[in-house]
């Protein structure tokens, strides 16, 4: 049907629709589903193997909980509350608790070997300061081949639409009804969609827990990730690797551990500044992997000069209480920038690139 005054499925005849207060439908799924989550209250205990739940009882857990009963006989925890849920063929129970956690000595910092830079990436996933290189295992684009197979069963399979009619109002209403091998397609794909999600996570949970136990200052660029996904041809490889989430473990873990982050604005120039003197030069096409500067000579990887801008940034914004002592110029600005234990300094002044450095070929 077309609505007057404007197209059809256009928002020219809803003045919110024009006017960027709303939108439009969204389509439900086909597949009706229950809620799968639900959160309990009440008197929760918890024992070896087991998980006591008001008005289900008694669970067993595959996972061992010694850790969180040896918390509570200390009355070092106190538990909230239950959350359970169920993806694919798995259940799962979240318990909400309140732990005691001291917190940890701030780790002395003597010089700039005590301070790593952290420059992240999509052929590397991380190049320390150090010059250690991180491998990101990627597990999206080792089973995309599978997935799209499985996508394309589960897509083959019977369904059909049955027409119902409510008993007391008279109404008819459609329902789509799924094979029993529509159902074990959908199960296997959804079961490869959380092999996925795990092996990233553990990878990404390993890493930032030992990068927060090594060093006491770890420096890292502040990216416009959302931005950078936007790009067709690289946003499948940038969510694969999952920057965002690195980021947010390594906030607490540093916290935990009694480690300092620290984070450089984006506009600091990582990539176009060279390590050794500090000259800024134009931008670098993204099939150049050699950073060449033009004052010193100097000729080195660029993702290893990026991590060394980011260590010696991280250094001067240690050494002042406005980001940076008197006479350093950690980036080009003399008057620094960035982020050190969630306090914001000031942001310099010069131009520099964008966060789309890094952009790069995943091949």
């Amino acid at each position: 049907m077309r609505a007057p005054g404007g197209l059809p499925g256009s928002g020219a005849s809803h003045p919110q629709l024009a006017g960027g207060l709303g939108r439009l439908p969204r389509f439900k799924r086909k597949k009706i589903l229950e809620d799968n989550r639900a959160r309990l209250t009440g008197s929760i205990r918890v024992t070896p193997r087991h998980v006591q739940l008001p008005r289900i009882g008694k669970v067993r857990t595959k996972e061992r909980t010694d850790k969180l009963v040896a918390l509570l006989h200390e009355r070092k925890a106190r538990i909230l509350s239950a959350t359970i849920s169920r993806e694919a063929d798995r259940g799962f129970v979240s318990l909400t608790c309140e732990v005691e956690r001291p917190d940890p000595e701030p780790r002395e910092v003597r010089g700039p070997e005590d301070v790593v830079g952290i420059d992240v990436g999509l052929e590397s996933f991380a190049v320390l300061s150090d010059g250690t290189r991180i491998e990101a295992p990627k597990p999206l684009a080792k089973a995309l081949r599978l997935l799209k197979r499985r996508s394309k069963k589960l897509s083959r399979k019977q369904r059909r639409t049955v027409v119902e009619q409510d008993p007391e109002t008279g109404e008819e209403r459609k329902r789509t009804v799924f094979s029993r091998n529509y159902e074990k397609a959908a199960l296997g794909l959804a079961r490869l969609h959380r092999r996925v999600r795990n092996i990233r996570r553990d990878f990404l949970h390993k890493i930032t827990t030992e990068l927060a136990k090594a060093k006491p200052v770890l420096v890292v660029e502040d990216l416009n990730i959302r931005g950078l996904a936007r790009n067709g041809s690289l946003s499948r490889s940038i969510q694969d690797v999952g920057w965002g989430t690195f980021r947010r473990l390594l906030e607490y873990k540093c916290a935990w551990y009694g480690s300092r982050l620290v984070v450089a604005p984006r506009d600091f120039p990582s990539t176009r500044r060279c390590s050794r003197c500090g000259w800024v030069g134009p931008r670098i096409p993204l099939s150049r992997r050699v950073f060449r500067c033009e004052a010193c000579g100097l000729e080195v990887d660029r993702d290893l000069n990026a991590a060394l801008n980011l260590r010696d940034y991280g250094w001067a914004a240690l050494k002042g209480p406005t980001g940076s002592s008197p006479g350093s110029d950690a980036c080009g600005d003399p008057s620094g920038g960035g982020t050190v234990q969630g306090r914001s300094t000031s942001h310099g002044s010069l131009k520099q690139e964008a966060a789309g450095r890094l952009f790069r070929p995943s091949g």
